[in-house]
């Protein structure tokens, strides 16, 4: 199943986004969501992932304090609130499920993951 991502654009340095990931007629029971960037020339990076219940989540060290990761089950959708946004936020979101549970931070690594929907452009600008 591939979720969809979307609420990205073109902001200014100190500006805000949020991202949205949403799956439509399908299962919504997934163990982990979790959120992740690709900017050109660069790796794929874990931002954020979040357990089932929202108990749980994570955050690669460079957007701590500034990105939340939230999740609404009754409407099959996560949420990343991007706040304090610099240029080197800039890249395109992709939002990932995963059935089973990861331990701890490992969530953030991408080769967990197996399938990627369309992402969202993000650009901040100087």
């Amino acid at each position: 199943v591939q979720l969809q991502a979307s609420g990205g654009g073109l902001v200014q340095a100190g500006g805000s986004l949020r991202l949205s990931c949403a799956a439509s007629g399908s299962s919504w029971d997934y163990s982990l969501i979790a959120w992740f960037r690709q900017a050109p020339g660069k790796e794929r990076e874990g931002v954020s992932c979040i357990s089932r219940s929202g108990g749980n989540a994570y955050y690669t060290d460079s957007v701590k304090g500034r990105f939340t990761i939230s999740r609404d089950n009754a409407k099959n959708t996560v949420y990343l609130q991007m706040n304090s946004l610099k240029p080197e936020d800039t890249a395109v979101y992709y939002c990932s499920p995963r059935t089973h549970r990861l331990p701890g931070s490992t969530c953030l690594n991408s080769i967990h993951y197996v399938n990627w929907g369309q992402g969202t452009q993000v650009t901040v600008s100087s």
